[in-house]
């Protein structure tokens, strides 16, 4: 279970990138919803849900593993957190995604309250949580963003 833990806490190897690793885990979110990009934005965030468990469970495991709380190699939470983020987008478009992985990023590394709190809490919850609610903040940002521009296209006819 531990091999298996440490494959999915690092979201199959993502995690070992030598460069950023957070943005190679969510790119590796990226490519697993990419065939999934017909399905409606909130199926992303259903799949986030079924990974919030087992990604808190891989990620605790893993941390204990290597002895660090919170190690870089562990990038599930950028993967479940980059989910988050997609069911934000009105509908799929290039630009929607290049946006989530950009917002979600942003306020990854930023970590506005309460992101930064997050942290704080116990072993994969708080590894996973923190990731969760940035990607809430994108997925926010994007869901007004597509919000504003269907009342801008109702009203004026703007595309």
């Amino acid at each position: 279970m531990k091999i298996f833990a440490h494959l999915l806490a690092t979201w199959f190897f993502c995690g070992y990138a030598p460069k950023g690793p957070g943005t190679a885990g969510s790119l590796g979110a990226l490519l697993v919803a990419w065939p999934l990009r017909h399905q409606p934005p909130w199926f992303f965030a259903v799949l986030a849900l079924i990974f919030l468990a087992p990604a808190i469970w891989s990620a605790g495991i893993t941390a204990l593993q290597v002895g660090k709380k919170d190690p870089q190699i562990v990038v599930i939470d950028e993967v479940v957190g980059q989910w988050i983020a997609l069911a934000g987008a009105a509908m799929y478009s290039p630009s929607a995604w290049i946006a989530a992985f950009v917002l979600f990023r942003l306020f990854d590394i930023w970590k506005p309250w309460p992101v930064r709190q997050l942290e704080k809490l116990p072993s994969g919850t708080g590894i996973v949580m923190d990731d969760v609610m940035a990607g809430l903040y994108a997925a926010l940002v994007l869901y007004a963003i597509g919000w504003n521009n269907s009342i801008s296209k109702f009203f004026y006819g703007i595309s």
